[in-house]
């Protein structure tokens, strides 16, 4: 049966291949400096490489292998005392079976076959004709495909091709004043080196308590191991031309609660972004993740809530679960006292036998010191709510005139009054919420009823009557808190007054 060409090279040529002579093993030392390697959140890291160097008077082409495979040639800078650069190349084309054969079209090569029965070998020189797909040779006057036939054959070249690498390198010409041995630095940006943050909380509700642990995972596919370096990993996005713009992943909203800090963050700062070093030097292999400890927080004020949220004015025909949501904060007064990096916060609670279990997770953004964090873990089993419509229907342009607009305070103090055009119709809807909770335990409930003003000729709500006093905290968005007994249950009515 014929195999395609990838198929047959990394099948029958990789272990089968012989080389007039090896450039390269697994035991060569690392061409790299003293590495220093800076990592962004956005798959992109800053590699400076410092080099020592022997050069001649004048023009000299020297190489510079082990750099990223990836490497965005158009960013390199390369300085150093009484050197300018005339001339560089990044060469990719890396050596294996597969470019190797491909490099070898129109040349001779020699196929070692064994006959399986008796060991005996025999030799054929062959010329490449095509490697597209399939390695087609001229041996003699016949053309033969190469198959995977189950005889043992070996391809031997006589040379490597000079534009195929053992290893991703960069070849500079450079123009030196002064011959001699000197110090060199290679800067430059690579893709394929990546950070992100995950944290371990373990929740003591009892206590109103959360201990945390924050992680670096760092991930480098960069096809370059870059050994013994110094790391510094930068939160934020920096800037890139033409990068891609992935949007807001909505899924499920976000609970209310978060509030952004404007504590100082502990650590060093680049700019507007926040710094993480790793302490030491670490060997960061390629194809490999790596896990390093930031954060170490115990005896966190924290807090269970449930949040249930209902769009515009729907009315359920059944009881649906709040969120449960999980609120502390990362002000120095609660213990934390950091900035957190934006990453994943998956919660654990421990059972009865001790045994700490995962309750969910949620993501959070970059987050400033002094924040309020409300983390939406689930959806509680014990606690639902249940919207309903009780009545709507069209009221007097007199009972509208004689109802006061809404107002929004902002947390700055600032008030501002809804407006919009004077409508033809006007509409009362009357609503009820229906809360239960299962818990031995009473809870507190947020009620949010969202959708209020879509549109900006929306934005003339009146709410007249309502059995708790609610809270408007956007022109779309308003919220109540509702205590519900232990093992029981609680209503919230609300009348809105409304131009559609």
């Amino acid at each position: 049966m014929r195999l395609n060409y990838p198929a047959f090279i990394f099948a029958v040529l990789v272990p089968q291949t012989v080389f007039a002579q090896t450039p390269h093993s697994a035991a060569t030392p690392s061409a790299q400096g003293d590495v220093s390697v800076t990592i962004y959140n956005n798959d992109l890291a800053l590699v400076q490489d410092v080099r020592r160097i022997t050069l001649s008077p004048g023009r000299s082409r020297q190489e510079f292998p082990d750099v990223s495979a990836r490497i965005r040639p158009e960013t390199v800078t390369l300085s150093g005392e009484g050197i300018g650069i005339v001339e560089q190349n990044f060469d990719y084309d890396l050596l294996s079976p597969a470019a190797l054969m491909e490099k070898a079209v129109g040349q001779t090569i020699t196929l070692l076959r064994t006959n399986p029965a008796t060991g005996a070998e025999t030799r054929e020189q062959a010329t490449v004709l095509a490697a597209n797909g399939g390695v087609v040779l001229k041996i003699g006057d016949r053309i033969e495909v190469l198959r995977d036939d189950g005889l043992p054959v070996r391809v031997i070249f006589s040379s490597i091709p000079p534009n195929l690498r053992a290893r991703p390198t960069l070849s500079v010409t450079l123009d030196a004043q002064q011959a001699g041995a000197r110090p060199v630095t290679l800067s430059y940006l690579t893709p394929g080196m990546s950070w992100k943050s995950d944290y371990v909380a373990l929740f003591d509700e009892k206590a109103g308590k959360l201990d945390m642990q924050g992680w670096i995972t760092l991930n480098n596919s960069s096809g370059t191991t870059f050994t013994n370096a110094r790391a510094l990993l930068v939160a934020g996005e920096v800037g890139q031309v033409q990068q891609g713009y992935y949007g807001y992943d909505g899924g499920r909203p976000q609970p209310r609660g978060n509030r952004p800090g404007t504590e100082s963050g502990g650590g060093e700062q680049l700019g507007d972004f926040h710094v993480y070093p790793i302490e030491g030097r670490t060997t960061i292999a390629n194809a490999q993740t790596k896990q390093v400890s930031f954060l170490d927080a115990s005896g966190v004020p924290a807090e269970r809530a449930y949040e249930y949220r209902n769009d515009w004015m729907e009315s359920r025909g059944e009881a649906e679960s709040a969120a449960s949501v999980l609120k502390f904060s990362n002000a120095k007064a609660s213990g934390i006292g950091a900035a957190l990096p934006a990453g994943t916060v998956r919660v654990y609670m421990r059972d009865t036998h001790g045994q700490a279990q995962f309750i969910g997770e949620s993501a959070i953004p970059h987050t400033p010191g002094g924040s309020t964090l409300a983390l939406r873990t689930g959806d509680a089993f014990d606690v639902k709510v249940q919207p309903v419509m009780e009545k709507r229907g069209l009221i007097t342009t007199d009972e509208w005139t004689q109802t006061s607009r809404w107002r929004v305070t902002y947390p700055d103090g600032a008030t501002k009054q809804g407006y919009s055009e004077q409508p033809k119709q006007y509409y009362r809807t009357q609503m009820r919420y229906i809360i239960t909770n299962a818990k031995p335990v009473p809870v507190n409930v947020d009620v949010v009823q969202s959708g209020l003003a879509r549109w900006w000729w929306w934005r003339d709500l009146r709410v007249p009557e309502e059995s708790i006093k609610g809270e408007q905290e956007t022109a779309d968005i308003r919220r109540w808190v509702v205590p519900v007994p232990a093992n029981g249950k609680a209503e919230l009515t609300a009348t809105f007054l409304t131009p559609w």
